[in-house]
């Protein structure tokens, strides 16, 4: 027949019955990972590093403004918003944003990125109206990553 040769090959739970070989399941000491209860102050989410994991999400908002901000540097130029100063500050959000995406590990990159949605929304009235509507989009974004941030870390937000 075709069975696998070794352990190695077959994956876990591959018999149906959780076990694999027919060992019994888990023998041995419960480790930190497996244990059903979060430590005390810490909310139960499932993730093997919830801080990482909020980070990618924040990282991948502000990678995405980025990139929009970029795109939106030709229709600003056909549409002749802010001349060659509109399209300077444009780029240089744009770059903030990149930035700030890598850095967020930082606690101050978390406020940073607070003041650049601000500050897009304030561009908005400078430059040209479009960007005050990417602020609003990308600021009611950010405001919720910030939720899931709270929702998955609770009150320890390192």
């Amino acid at each position: 027949m075709n069975e696998p040769e070794s352990e190695s090959q077959m994956p876990d739970g591959a018999n149906g019955e959780g076990q694999t070989n027919g060992g019994p399941p888990n023998e041995g000491p419960p480790n930190e990972e497996s244990s059903s209860e979060p430590p005390l102050g810490q909310p139960s989410s499932g993730l093997r590093n919830p801080a990482a994991a909020v980070r990618g999400v924040a990282a991948g908002t502000l990678a995405a403004e980025g990139l929009v901000l970029l795109l939106a540097i030709v229709p600003l130029r056909v549409l002749g918003a802010g001349g060659t100063g509109g399209t300077l500050t444009v780029l240089a959000l744009a770059l903030v944003s990149f930035a700030l995406a890598g850095l967020l590990s930082r606690g101050w990159a978390w406020i940073g990125g607070s003041v650049l949605q601000l500050i897009v929304f304030g561009c908005g009235f400078v430059v040209h109206g479009s960007l005050a509507a990417l602020g609003v989009l990308f600021g009611l974004l950010w405001f919720y990553v910030l939720r899931v941030r709270r929702t998955v870390l609770g009150r320890r937000l390192g």
